[in-house]
């Protein structure tokens, strides 16, 4: 049994000894703080077509200007006609009808009518083709239909003058379809913004260059630019700072000219050659406002704030700067699309196959592998190899999140997981 302690215990920020760190802020804290020294606009708006507007944000409601459907029409295919002439009938005790091709059905009459075709006046409901038999001038028919049966009315999906679409929302294929059958060929979304990607450090290598026997390829800037475009961002890559104050400084100072956002990787615990907090502070106020947060992974994240600009500096190995920039990254992108919320990854609710730990006090992402087991979703912990392991993403498809006030969670508990990638079923294997 893993002891809790009261949250209310926690307040503010940790005070610890670890790494050099001398005080950990909370999470929640840590952004709000960030938060609280940015200048974040109204995002600027651009029209574009509608075929390139998957993934956008939208900008402003879509009104409709018409109803949708704008006619009552069949939703099936089959035989218009008045359900009242239908009481009773049965495959026992069939109705018989007369087939009409005039544009109005009268008593004890019936016309052929295909699927999205306009109900012809004196129609109430359509029966399907599988429920009678058509001979010669006749159709039979073998079931009773209630008024409206079949039948799609008019505006019963969109009504004019509603809000179709809501302003905020990424606008997925079905947005498009909606907006499509509104006739809309182009739509208002907010413009991406700029965000330029710098990595940092004497050991690292730009992919495609002779690296020497101490150094390793880049890794974190290919990972957060993809992480950036997955959320409509556009990015710049600033390439790889050596690690030297006035340079890193002099790269940041370059990039606030023309970005509204700079992310940079390495270079931000305590240790000798980690730079990238001075050559910040180095460039204005407030400069670096957050160091050290109560996440593992992710401690040694920093936040700072450059002429209003937001800096999110990030840890050098692949796993911290992942967790790092889903908790500070995702919600200020979101923040800077003009999302009313930051969108959540899909969450499933499954049962842990193991137990983990945590430390009290800090925030701990847990990497899980999520499957389907006789029906019902399980979470299986990824080993932990430390947070410069990227297989243990590639193996994991979501993350779980034990609070600060939990050493870990229980096997056989069940926990919220959210996915970042496919669920495999392995109901029938």
């Amino acid at each position: 049994m893993f002891f809790t302690l009261n949250t209310s215990a926690i307040v503010g920020t940790i005070l610890v000894k670890l790494k050099g760190f001398q005080k950990l802020t909370l999470t929640d804290q840590a952004l709000q703080t960030w938060f609280n020294t940015l200048q974040i606009d109204k995002p600027k708006t651009v029209s574009v077509p509608l075929q390139e507007a998957l993934g956008r944000i939208l900008a402003k409601d879509l009104i409709a200007q018409e109803d949708l459907p704008r006619f009552d029409k069949s939703a099936v295919d089959g035989y218009a006609v008045r359900a009242a002439d239908l009481v009773g009938a049965s495959q026992f005790k069939p109705v018989i009808l007369q087939l009409t091709q005039d544009q109005q059905v009268n008593t004890k009459q019936a016309r052929q009518i295909w699927t999205g075709n306009p109900i012809p006046k004196g129609g109430d409901a359509v029966v399907m083709l599988e429920n009678t038999k058509k001979r010669n001038t006749e159709l039979e028919v073998w079931t009773q239909l209630a008024p409206g049966d079949n039948i799609s009315k008019q505006g019963e999906d969109i009504q004019k003058g509603t809000i179709a679409l809501r302003a905020g929302i990424r606008l997925n294929p079905y947005h498009l379809g909606l907006a499509a059958a509104q006739g809309c060929t182009q739509l208002t979304v907010t413009e991406k913004p700029k965000i330029a990607i710098l990595a940092t450090g004497n050991e690292i290598a730009e992919l495609g260059t002779e690296r020497s026997p101490n150094q390793i390829y880049d890794s974190n800037k290919t990972i957060i630019k993809a992480m950036l475009d997955e959320l409509g961002a556009q990015t710049n890559d600033l390439g790889i700072a050596k690690d030297n104050t006035q340079e890193i400084a002099q790269k940041i100072q370059n990039a606030l000219k023309t970005n509204d956002i700079i992310v940079t990787t390495g270079g931000t615990s305590v240790g000798g050659l980690d730079l990238v907090p001075d050559a910040i502070n180095m460039l204005g106020k407030p400069g670096i406002v957050v160091h050290g947060v109560a996440l593992r992974p992710a401690m040694p994240t920093a936040l700072a704030t450059l002429e209003g600009k937001p800096v999110l500096i990030l840890s050098g190995n692949p796993v911290a700067a992942i967790v790092g920039f889903e908790v500070f990254g995702r919600p200020l992108i979101c923040k800077m699309l003009g999302m009313p919320k930051e969108e959540p990854r899909p969450m499933v609710k499954a049962t842990l196959t193991r137990r983990v730990t945590s430390a009290l006090g800090r925030k701990t992402y847990v990497r899980v592998h999520v499957s389907l087991k006789n029906n019902e979703f399980v979470a299986e912990p990824v080993s932990t190899k430390g947070s410069g392991s990227i297989s243990t993403m590639t193996q994991s498809n979501g993350y779980l999140i034990v609070p600060e006030n939990r050493e870990g969670i229980s096997e056989g508990e069940s926990v919220i997981v959210h996915m970042f990638s496919s669920l495999e079923d392995k109901t029938y294997v």
